[in-house]
Order: structure tokens, then C-alpha cells, then sequence
């Protein structure tokens, strides 16, 4: 497995799941990287110097010795298709399409449910949280389900799709969401938190931890 020539810069926010999910890739690739943090309150995203890196001035972005990529997703699967060997962006066919769909998870159920309630509850954005709520309840009961007979999402272990959906799936609460008739969503948290490479994404008082 090749390794990056300089540490690839890494531009984020401390309570974005989006920045969290890269940076636990980032951790479990065991790849250099350095973390810049981005002061979102102060519209730093929105200088020239950031839109030069990202159009949409939007936290993550990496800079891998001259490559750009933004969208956590996207730079997921640059990173996993230029530095893992298959084991947690798996080649075979079936497999692959499998995380592939997960990850769409992030931009639907994920985004628009446990993402949007946290986003409502700790920057009072202007959007429905019953809706939201409603949309993470639908969402954890099928992956609950899904859950129930199998230890990580896609395969027999860890891959991308267990990363791209962990940070806003355990931060849920922050949302108002409560986790705990979701047994085996808990228990494959768990899994994800024992890993060697882990790292917690900050937690606010907001929604069910106030």
C-alpha cells in the first residue's frame, strides 16, 4: 500500500460529522495528515483562499500533495481507492456496490434525519425536527434490523460504510433522537469505538446529552 509523499492537509471542524467520518479513515489508513481547523462562526469558509479549495465553502476538504477533494464521501473514496489495499473499500463487485449504497445513505436518511436534528438542536437551524426525527427513527429501525444478523454493515468486517455512517448515527442524541431501543446499532457503535484507530468526534449539551 503506497503512503502519501507529504501529509495530506486536512480541513475540517471539530463538531462536523462529515470532517469526523474522514478523519476516522484518515486514522484507521494510518496515513499522515494535518488537521487544519476551520472557524465556520467566523465565515472563514467563505474566504477566497478556501473557495479556491472548495466552490461551496464547506468543511472537510484534503489537500494531498496537490490533489483537492471535497465532499466527505468523495475524499473517502479517493482515499480508500489511492491507499487501501481492498480491505475497507472492497473490490469485489457485490461488495463494493454494497458500500457504495450505504454511502448514499450519508446524503438521504442520514443527512436529512440524524444529521438535520443535530443540526437543528446545536446551530438552531431553521428546519423541521419532527420531520427530521421521523426520517432517524425509519432509518435506525431498518439498520437495526439489518444489524441483528450480521456484525458490521457490508461483509464480515470493517468498511467504509460502517465509517461514513458511524459520527451521525452516535451523535443522534444531540438530536434528540434516543438510541437506546436500538440494541444492535449500540453494539456495532461499540465495535467502531474499540478499534485501535478510533477517536471521538467533541460532544455538545445539546437535544438528550443537555
Amino acid at each position: 500500500m503506497q503512503r502519501p509523499q507529504t501529509p495530506i492537509k486536512f480541513y475540517a471542524m471539530r463538531l462536523s460529522g462529515n470532517a469526523h467520518r474522514v478523519e476516522l479513515l484518515l486514522r484507521a489508513l494510518d496515513l499522515p495528515y494535518e488537521r487544519i481547523e476551520v472557524n465556520l462562526a467566523a465565515k472563514e469558509q467563505k474566504t477566497p483562499e478556501f473557495l479556491a479549495l472548495n466552490p461551496f465553502g464547506q468543511v472537510p476538504v484534503i489537500d494531498d500533495n496537490g490533489v483537492v477533494v471535497w465532499d466527505s464521501i468523495a475524499i473517502m473514496t479517493y482515499l480508500a481507492l489511492t491507499y487501501d489495499d481492498g480491505a475497507l473499500l472492497p473490490r469485489d463487485p457485490a461488495d463494493f456496490a454494497h458500500v457504495m449504497a450505504w454511502l448514499g445513505k450519508t446524503s438521504g436518511p442520514i443527512a436529512f434525519g440524524l444529521a438535520a436534528a443535530r443540526r437543528i438542536n446545536i446551530f438552531k437551524a431553521p428546519q423541521d425536527i419532527d420531520a427530521a426525527h421521523q426520517i432517524a427513527h425509519d432509518f435506525l429501525h431498518v439498520m437495526d434490523e439489518i444489524l441483528r444478523g450480521s456484525v458490521w454493515l457490508v461483509a464480515d468486517r470493517l468498511t467504509l460504510a460502517d465509517l461514513a455512517c458511524y459520527s451521525y448515527v452516535a451523535h443522534a442524541p444531540e438530536g434528540g433522537v434516543d438510541l437506546t431501543p436500538f440494541e444492535h446499532v449500540r453494539q456495532w457503535l461499540a465495535r467502531i469505538e474499540a478499534q485501535a484507530f478510533f477517536t471521538a468526534m467533541d460532544r455538545t449539551k445539546a437535544g438528550l446529552w443537555a
